[in-house]
């Protein structure tokens, strides 16, 4: 049997407070722990059509996206379909595309990954400004701890690694947060 092929995918902008919640939790994982090689961890950004090559090569997903407009209090951590997640998923402008929609083209080209989602409940969004608020800072644990029970449901058992050992992509995501330059 081959071995499922897992891509673990934060969407967000860090430039827009809680918005950057998706790549803060990925940020973490990639940072503190180590992978089976089937499983891939992406900052997405702001997502978009260019997303598409990421559903090549991939049996599940599991996307990680704030969300607002859901009632819950601010660092709420849901688990929920794709469909579940659209009509609460944090748009920019009309000109921004929703999962599903992204979903629904990659079909058409034949991707069809299984999906599921983290959704984080939102605070503020509308200050430009890295970082979370405090409330989501706080849900961070809880959101990565989501990520592992739905990986684990999946067979998938990380290891602890030394933050110091954390790869390019861990350190390009801890410096825009920190507003740092990194190792030299």
């Amino acid at each position: 049997m081959a071995t499922e092929r897992i891509t673990v995918m934060g969407i967000g902008n860090p430039l827009m407070r809680d918005e950057g919640i998706g790549v803060r939790v990925v940020e973490v994982l990639m940072t503190t722990l180590e992978f089976p090689a089937n499983v891939t961890l992406v900052d997405a950004g702001t997502m978009g059509m260019t997303i598409l090559n990421l559903f090549q090569d991939c049996d599940y997903m599991l996307v990680v996206d704030a969300i607002d407009g859901t009632g819950e209090a601010p660092g709420t951590v849901v688990r929920l379909s794709p469909e579940d997640l659209s009509p609460n998923q944090v748009m920019h402008s009309l000109h921004d595309v929703r999962l599903v929609d992204v979903l629904q083209t990659a079909m058409l080209m034949g991707l069809e990954p299984l999906v599921d989602c983290i959704g984080v409940q939102i605070e503020d969004m509308n200050e430009l400004s890295i970082g979370l608020t405090p409330a989501l800072e706080a849900a961070v644990p809880d959101a990565v701890a989501a990520v592992l029970t739905v990986l684990a449901e999946r067979g998938i058992t990380p290891t602890p690694r030394d933050e110091a050992d954390a790869g390019p992509d861990a350190q390009v995501l801890r410096a825009i947060r920190t507003k740092s330059e990194g190792p030299r």
